[in-house]
């Protein structure tokens, strides 16, 4: 019996909240319109002139809203155009695209941080040693505190 007010209130909430983001798409499409309209009476359009220029203004969309590319499809994008450049086709491209998509771009060969340099050079040291087990890892968390040699 309790669950009913509880039911209908939900679903009431439900529908608000419907409503609500149809409010805001709808005052976003009526922005649009009063700024297109004023562009149009700023260029003092009349007739079909207008129509067609309120028509594609309503139209297009905001710069905004266009998506940026993904550092893949740059990657992509960026490769196809240097395939394009050197004039590359057949199995030629082919096989230059994939070089080049597979390539790693600068930033990612930035230098390692010092304590990354550190964990390289305490592990190249234990491999050295040919340190194995418990004794790998003591060694290792020696030279890692600076201790080791």
């Amino acid at each position: 019996m309790r669950l009913l007010p509880v039911l209908s209130l939900v679903l009431g909430l439900c529908a608000f909240a419907g409503t609500a983001n149809a409010a805001e798409a709808q005052t976003a499409q009526q922005n649009k319109m009063t700024v297109c309209n004023k562009e149009a009476t700023d260029k003092a359009l009349k007739g079909d002139e207008r129509k067609a220029f309120m028509s594609d203004c309503l139209k297009a969309k905001p710069a905004a809203a266009e998506k940026a590319m993904t550092p893949q499809q740059q990657k992509m994008a960026d490769c196809n155009k240097q395939a394009g450049d050197k004039s590359l086709k057949g199995d030629e491209r082919k096989a230059f695209m994939s070089e080049c998509l597979k390539a790693k771009p600068a930033a990612a060969e930035k230098a390692m941080t010092p304590q990354q340099q550190k964990m390289a050079d305490c592990n190249k040291q234990a491999g050295d040693k040919n340190l194995k087990g418990d004794e790998r890892k003591t060694f290792m968390a020696s030279c890692l505190k600076g201790n080791a040699a």
